[in-house]
């Protein structure tokens, strides 16, 4: 069974409009804000990936 992928606690800052849109597209996903965050990070990165490669 794979693990998961360990946690790091990052602090980063972000326009006030930024972190409303954010929310309310996690909360549209079901997702917490920081793993709508992580997932919106790691699909950019693959799709940057593979414009490339």
């Amino acid at each position: 069974m794979k693990e998961k992928p360990y946690k790091v606690k990052v602090s980063v800052s972000l326009d006030e409009d930024t972190i409303e849109i954010i929310k309310q597209l996690a909360e549209q996903d079901d997702r917490t804000f920081s793993a709508y965050i992580n997932k919106v990070l790691k699909d950019h990165i693959k799709e940057s990936e593979a414009q490339n490669s």
